[in-house]
């Protein structure tokens, strides 16, 4: 990108993670809640492929998603997995009486006693059964995966940036975002009296 606007890697890069942090900044403020049919799933980011495979991999960043089926999705970086933690966010994120579909993670286990309908897939047996599935989000999951690579490498510290302004692109992917940007950005300047 620097080459095409001949400015120096630093400039560009200095810009580009003010636009994040905007991006960042105007969806830690949006308050609206998901609702309908909702897809839950949890995914690790990060480290190193050798070793340590599987639920709970060392010195990965875990992240909570929620997706609404034809709609948006939400994502967070999470200290853990555990139910407490996913609750809280689903409960912060997602209106009671939506349907709610995750895999048989035992953390999902309160959902029903939260004001949700809760439906379980198995993914030893099947990866969907009808309408039970979380395809949607593993789609997203691929999507963003596919996307950090080619920033070849991000940090734990600015992780939370990147994560976000996926989230961001994904919501906005059949609209034109430069408006939409700009106009975060210039959210970020105080306004005068």
């Amino acid at each position: 990108m620097s080459l095409q606007l001949g400015m120096s890697y630093r400039a560009v890069y200095g810009a580009v993670s003010t636009i994040r942090m905007a991006i960042l900044s105007h969806a830690e403020d949006a308050q609206s809640l998901l609702g309908g049919e909702i897809e839950l799933d949890e995914a690790y980011f990060g480290g190193r492929r050798k070793g340590n495979r599987g639920r709970g991999a060392a010195g990965k960043v875990p992240v909570f998603g929620i997706l609404e089926r034809e709609g948006l999705v939400h994502v967070s970086v999470v200290p853990d997995v555990s139910a407490a933690t996913l609750l809280k966010l689903t409960v912060k994120k997602v209106r009671r009486g939506s349907v709610v579909y995750t895999d048989k993670v035992g953390s999902y286990n309160s959902l029903m006693f939260c004001g949700y309908r809760h439906l379980k897939v198995d993914h030893q047996k099947y990866f969907s059964s009808g309408k039970v599935y979380i395809n949607g989000l593993e789609g997203f999951w691929s999507w963003a995966k596919e996307r950090l690579i080619k920033h070849q490498g991000v940090s734990k510290g600015y992780f939370p940036l990147y994560l976000k302004e996926l989230e961001f692109r994904y919501n906005n992917r059949n609209d034109d975002i430069f408006d939409q940007v700009a106009n975060y950005r210039c959210d970020l300047v105080p306004k005068r009296d």
